[in-house]
């Protein structure tokens, strides 16, 4: 199982996160550092002077005669100027204290400014106050208001922290995809390329590199189309000039001699051999595009291929149709496969074919079987027979060009579909399927 991210897109992402993590930890440390500890330092020693100034009150009285009623009024004129109340245990539960939370660094703070073991606790209800117990003052909890400090002082730094990170991993999510559109639409030719569609030059934007990489694609894209059309024009050119010597053969083997007429039906045989050769040359070079696609239903089209077999096959065909959509191809050419798989059937077959459809609705793809039940092809010589101009070991190795099954595969993949083989369970011969989408490759 893979954790680290494979794309350039999401390596781009994970970087800016990671550096965004980083700058986040050295934030949060500098803040608490050089703002929050001092701050906190502050208020220790501004709360450590108050509660010192009730300690020398407190020995002070302590120290001189008066009465009780005169020591209580002036503790509480003092304490109410500094603004500090005082509670014994049970009063200061009853007014909050249970909510408060101790402050560890507050409190070893007050302790070294006390010279006295002192316990601190800060609380919010409404206000924020400090609570403070000491040993100099034992068994009372002084609590000191700080009116002065209201939310925005103790905002929240974790959350601020964490919205900026999150808005810059946005933007840089943003500004790499931005940055891949160009690659997305590299890959979206290529592909058309590789099935055999040339598509316009793509516009050379974006980073240098990429417009590097654009241009040089653009130049492979124009050669290749190049060569495909040298290709074509040469095999038309070389089959056309071919028809015409084997045409006249033909017209002299007709006049021959009636004495002559086994060795004429013979190098007629041939020449029509080398005709149907020269087509296969011209159905693999043709360009073969989805550009004059319709909207078809295969089984017609299985219909009407099968109903115009010759009449000299001897195998038994039989057909058993799905229900499938109509989808986007080009009729002569799925009429093409459908024929050359039926030929190879019928030529390196049995007595029997077998032709399926169905639809997948999960991948939405339609899908057609030819089997037969004959040898089949053994699981090794698949790729190569799939190669033009190359045939199986055995049954192939007398009649043909090599290229029925090229076309096939040719033809298919450039539909967006696939091929495949396999053993016929139901004939125990050669299963042929293969699947087009119901949409229109993009």
């Amino acid at each position: 199982m893979r954790i680290l991210p494979r794309s350039a897109f999401a390596r781009t992402v994970a970087l800016i996160a990671m550096l965004l993590l980083i700058n986040q930890v050295v934030s949060y440390v500098m803040v608490g550092v050089y703002v929050v500890k001092p701050t906190m330092q502050q208020i220790s020693s501004v709360v450590s002077k108050q509660v010192q100034g009730i300690i020398v009150l407190d020995q002070w009285l302590s120290s001189h005669e008066m009465s009780a009623l005169e020591k209580r009024s002036l503790a509480e004129s003092y304490t109410q100027a500094v603004g500090i109340d005082g509670f014994s245990e049970p009063e200061a539960i009853a007014n909050g204290l249970d909510q408060a939370t101790t402050y560890n660094f507050l409190s070893n703070q007050m302790s070294q400014q006390l010279a006295a073991n002192t316990e601190v606790r800060i609380s919010q209800q409404g206000v924020y106050y400090v609570w403070i117990r000491t040993e100099s003052l034992a068994g009372y909890w002084l609590r000191v208001e700080l009116e002065t400090f209201d939310e925005a002082r103790f905002s929240p730094l974790l959350f601020y922290l964490f919205l900026i990170g999150a808005l810059s991993v946005l933007g840089g999510m943003l500004f790499t995809n931005w940055q891949n559109k160009p690659l997305k639409s590299l890959e979206a030719a290529a592909l058309q390329v590789g099935r055999g569609d040339y598509p316009e030059a793509l516009p050379e934007r974006g980073s240098t590199e990429v417009i590097a990489v654009t241009k040089a694609f653009n130049q492979m894209a124009q050669g290749v189309r190049q060569l495909e059309q040298d290709r074509v024009l040469l095999m038309a050119g070389v089959s056309h000039d071919l028809r015409t010597p084997l045409t006249r053969i033909r017209l002299a083997t007709e006049m021959m001699p009636p004495s002559e007429d086994s060795l004429a039906e013979g190098i007629i045989s041939d020449i029509e051999d080398m005709n149907a050769i020269i087509d296969q040359f011209i159905d693999y070079v043709r360009l073969d595009t989805l550009a004059d696609s319709d909207c078809e239903n295969l089984n017609y089209l299985i219909e009407d291929v099968v109903g115009h077999v010759p009449e000299s096959w001897h195998a038994k065909i039989d057909v058993r149709y799905g229900e499938i959509p109509k989808i986007p191809v080009r009729a002569i050419s799925i009429k093409r496969v459908l024929l050359n798989l039926l030929e190879n059937a019928e030529r390196y077959g049995g007595d029997r074919i077998a032709i399926e459809t169905g639809y997948n609705t999960s991948l939405q793809h339609v899908w057609i079987t030819v089997s037969d039940n004959g040898e089949g092809i053994a699981a090794g010589q698949i790729e190569h027979v799939l190669q033009p101009f190359t045939q199986g070991d055995k049954a192939r190795a007398s009649k043909g060009s090599g290229l029925g099954l090229a076309i096939v595969k040719r033809i298919v993949e450039r539909h967006g579909g696939r091929i495949s083989f396999g053993r016929s369970q139901k004939l125990g011969g050669l299963a042929v399927r293969f699947e087009l989408p119901s949409a229109k490759p993009e």
